[in-house]
């Protein structure tokens, strides 16, 4: 797990808890229970009295326990397709002295099926650089397998990492829709804090969209995450976000702590995004990047987006066009506001370098672009990211 060191509404179903915790609060009427005299009862309840209390707890409790019947349902499902992932990977120290050695490292992971495969998508950090027989998964009925040979795949841009696995009787979760996800869903982390497997735990999405995360290092360049405040801690890496439909939206990767331990704050790679970078280590053993090739102006402020004419800052403003690029041959200009790529707004820079990254290499793209005080469209033809990169 990566730890960033230093650093309800109620709705739907749930809307009866406000009652329910209402009616919690309430104590029995003094005309519906006899009195005992204070000089016998000793300040404690006499067994009619209590008697009565857990009649009145259970009626009071009823809608409780139909709704948490959800929470066991989504656990039941998801269960059987988390796995424990122990993995023995290169010692970064040993390597930087020349040195052959291996470490020791521990998450999760959950199986997902794709056409009449099945695959454990999991964290790059829990598992990498290492060989497919250094790689322990263990399935929910405590077989252990190893990934086939040839068939793990990592991405340390987004620490997505994929790997095939066969035996009989796999039971897979399904993808769910992170695009639908909004602030205040009720979600379920499951995975291996600590090495204690099959943990359930239990919150909210708290926020989206965080982009801007120090991952100690990492590489992990490409971010757009869930944030929740379902406990996640160290082992949790690599498990599934799951939604109450029982749908994987996050993959768990990090959290935010002073302690190295849960402190409310934890994120999820969205399975939109971990699912478009799967799909092409799956199908091509790399992931390819497109590019517009523009530079933007991260100053972007209120005042400058009142001199463009814009009410307030939106989308990513264009500094400067790399030359032979897209974005030169499609005749992007410094000022110009890119609002939109393919109908999806775009909220920030960092936004718009997902957008354009998560196309398909060769793909014309729309953009709506902010030019001389009116919207205009602008059709690109991206080009891959590596014949641009520096060196």
């Amino acid at each position: 797990m990566r730890a960033l060191y230093g650093t309800l509404a109620t709705h739907g179903p749930w809307a009866g808890w406000a009652i329910v915790l209402a009616l919690l609060l309430t104590v029995p009427s003094l005309a519906q229970t006899t009195a005992t005299p204070i000089s016998q009862t000793q300040g404690l309840p006499s067994e009619e009295a209590q008697a009565t209390l857990y009649k009145q707890l259970d009626a009071q409790t009823e809608t409780l326990r139909k709704q948490s019947e959800v929470i066991k349902t989504v656990a039941k499902l998801i269960g059987p397709a988390v796995v424990h992932i122990e993995a023995e990977v290169p010692n970064r120290r040993s390597l930087q002295h020349g040195q052959n050695g291996l470490v020791e490292e521990a998450g999760s992971g959950v199986i997902i099926r794709r056409g009449d495969k099945h695959y454990v998508l999991t964290n790059r950090h829990v598992i990498r650089g290492a060989s497919p027989e250094n790689i322990r998964v263990t399935l929910a009925d405590q077989r252990m397998v190893h990934p086939l040979p040839m068939h793990v795949w990592e991405d340390p841009e987004t620490d997505v990492a994929v790997m095939e696995i066969d035996a009989p009787n796999l039971v897979h979760a399904r993808v769910g829709d992170s695009d639908k996800v909004e602030i205040g869903d009720f979600v379920l982390a499951v995975g291996s804090p600590f090495g204690l497997s099959h943990s359930v735990t239990f919150g909210i999405i708290s926020a989206k969209n965080r982009r801007d995360l120090q991952l100690g290092g990492t590489g992990v360049r490409f971010q757009d995450f869930l944030q929740t405040d379902a406990a996640i801690n160290p082992g949790n890496s690599g498990g599934p976000l799951v939604d109450l439909r029982g749908e994987v939206v996050g993959i768990n990767t990090a959290i935010a702590s002073n302690s190295g331990g849960s402190e409310g704050i934890g994120f999820a790679i969205p399975m939109k995004m971990f699912m478009q970078t799967a799909g092409q280590l799956i199908d091509k053993g790399k992931v390819e990047r497109a590019f517009l090739g523009v530079t933007l102006e991260r100053g972007f402020d209120a005042i400058m987006a009142g001199e463009l004419g814009l009410s307030r800052p939106m989308g990513a403003l264009v500094k400067e066009t790399t030359s032979g690029s897209p974005a030169a041959e499609a005749k992007l200009r410094p000022g110009d506001v890119i609002l939109a790529v393919e109908g999806a707004q775009v909220l920030d820079d960092n936004h718009l370098v997902n957008l354009i990254s998560f196309h398909t290499v060769g793909e014309d793209v729309l953009l709506i672009v902010f030019r001389d005080r009116k919207e205009i469209p602008v059709k690109v033809h991206l080009a891959p990211r590596k014949e641009y990169e520096r060196e």
